[in-house]
């Protein structure tokens, strides 16, 4: 968790100002209490309204909760902004927890253009405790990253300049990613 806190920090910090105000609004608007901090209950309200239920765990609020007197200062908070703008809500398919760190994506959903990428955590992965579809296979999220760079570069020189190339990843480029069978020796 101390690795997503670092980067929520460079993130807001790099931000326009405009954003930065849009932070400080969005812990405003959580905070109802006005006491400048917000409560578990402040935070689960928030959640919910923002149709974010997998966040409303308290183990998760524990987690953002750094100094652990039960509630969240605006320092604390921007780790959930982060999250939340970043795309790093994901949550362990199998064991329902929160993917602070490194975990592994099933690559056909990943590059398949599914609904779901089944992100996993790297206890389940290991220990074999989870059930996906037949002949899966799982890339940490690192690999991935790279394998979509990959992909990218190998993809003709005039999608590479379409802001849109990720959504068409699923065509012939995804063919030539999936043929990398994360293999990472």
């Amino acid at each position: 968790m101390e690795e997503i806190r670092r980067a929520a920090v460079a993130y807001y910090e790099n931000q326009p100002a405009k954003n930065k105000k849009l932070a400080r609004k969005a812990f405003k608007a959580m905070d109802k209490s006005r006491d400048g901090k917000i409560s578990l209950s402040e935070y689960v309200d928030y959640l919910k309204k923002k149709k974010a239920s997998d966040f409303t765990h308290q183990s998760i609020f524990s987690l953002l909760d750094k100094d652990g007197n039960g509630s969240l200062d605006f320092e604390e908070a921007i780790v959930l902004y982060y999250i939340m703008q970043s795309g790093r809500a994901l949550i362990c398919k199998s064991c329902n927890t929160f993917l602070a760190g490194a975990y592994f994506s099933c690559s056909q959903c990943f590059f398949n253009d599914s609904v779901s990428t089944y992100e996993i955590c790297c206890e389940c992965y290991g220990g074999k405790n989870f059930k996906h579809h037949d002949c899966a296979i799982f890339c940490d999220n690192y690999t991935l990253l790279r394998q979509s760079r990959s992909a990218i570069q190998a993809a003709p020189i005039k999608k590479r300049r379409k802001r849109h190339l990720v959504a068409d990843i699923t065509g012939g480029v995804a063919d030539l990613a999936l043929n990398f069978y994360c293999s990472i020796m």
